[in-house]
């Protein structure tokens, strides 16, 4: 069993004291969002718990309490990406704090462990295709040789999604934009410059 901690919020960032109380019963107990009357208890003995996959945007809170993981194979799913505070409201600094608890996450459970996310990405009036392809290669150069491989992927503009993100004013992307000369260039400078970085 895979347990995937967590996409409907950032338990790393949030909830690590909680996460690990949990850890050390070796079960959970998970509320159905559909149905809140429907709770599974879920098992998670290192026995049964083939893999964790921890989504982020900030782990600091776990880093010194990794030794606690020691039973169990886990990895991070770390997005990281180049908006501001207009978007990404309550995150620290990422070149004073985000950037630095990158690398010394990758260098205490090895790169190979540690999956940069830079998604999604949306385009408005301010974060442009240039935007991105500028500060992509920025992080890239700063985290590049702390990770092995980077997932990008757009944003898709569900109903809700829309409504809340009405706001930025966000522009529709095309199959020309993702496909872009420029991000396509990014992407391969950037994997040509940091060795072992795909």
């Amino acid at each position: 069993m895979i347990i995937s901690a967590s996409r409907r919020t950032d338990l790393p960032s949030c909830y690590s004291q909680w996460l690990f109380n949990w850890l050390k019963e070796k079960y959970v107990l998970v509320r159905n969002p559909v149905n809140i009357h429907q709770i599974s208890k879920i098992d998670l003995s290192p026995d049964v718990v083939d893999a964790i996959v921890f989504w982020t945007k900030n782990p600091a809170p776990m880093l010194g309490r990794l030794d606690e993981l020691h039973k169990y194979n886990y990895y991070f799913q770390f997005t990281l990406s180049a908006y501001g505070p207009n978007v990404e409201q309550n995150l620290p600094s990422k070149n004073k704090v985000i950037i630095p608890v990158f690398q010394r996450l990758s260098k205490e459970i090895g790169k190979e462990r540690v999956v940069w996310r830079y998604d999604p990405i949306f385009f408005n009036e301010q974060y442009t295709l240039d935007y991105h392809c500028k500060y992509f290669k920025v992080l890239a150069s700063k985290i590049g040789e702390y990770t092995e491989k980077c997932t990008v992927s757009f944003l898709d503009l569900y109903k809700n999604t829309e409504y809340r993100m009405k706001r930025l004013n966000i522009k529709k992307d095309t199959y020309e934009m993702q496909t872009d000369e420029c991000v396509i260039l990014s992407l391969r400078q950037e994997t040509k410059e940091n060795q072992g970085f795909r």
